[in-house]
């Protein structure tokens, strides 16, 4: 299994937005610099989220787009079902018809678990959570920097 481009340049959009949104509207230019993203994609994947409520755009000189929510209220499933559709592990646990062994299959039970799985971590995580993820990352490099500074 592996996301598309549009899950992972949208998820990364969306965390830059998180972490710029205290300033104001952000344009779609500071988010394709910092991910280095076309803006033409980044206007497909912004219609996308916009047309599911998770943010909003602002118009003019000084627009952009801000979250809909906290950063803390939206989570990367959120952005994920959006983005891709939801976590399809095998086609029978969209539709059982598809199998006529659905309701005996010994693997059908493996497929639920690793969604529920999947669903689970995905949906535990917010924008938030990545923020802080973040800022303790740069900050343990920042430390090692510092150490190895210190050291000469």
């Amino acid at each position: 299994m592996k996301l598309s481009t549009k899950g992972r340049y949208g998820l990364k959009a969306m965390l830059v937005l998180a972490q710029e949104q205290h300033k104001g509207p952000v344009p779609l230019k500071l988010i394709a610099s910092k991910q280095d993203i076309s803006i033409q994609y980044l206007e497909q994947l912004f219609s996308t989220l916009k047309k599911a409520d998770l943010v909003n755009s602002i118009r003019g000189a000084q627009g952009g787009y801000l979250l809909s929510r906290q950063a803390q209220e939206i989570t990367v499933g959120e952005i994920l079902n959006v983005l891709e559709g939801p976590v399809n592990i095998s086609d029978c646990l969209m539709d059982e018809d598809l199998c006529k062994n659905s309701s005996t299959c010994a693997t059908r039970g493996v497929w639920e678990k690793i969604k529920k799985g999947i669903d689970d971590i995905t949906y535990s995580i917010t924008l938030q959570d990545m923020i802080d993820d973040d800022n303790a990352s740069r900050k343990q490099v920042d430390n090692k920097i510092d150490l190895h500074h210190e050291k000469k």
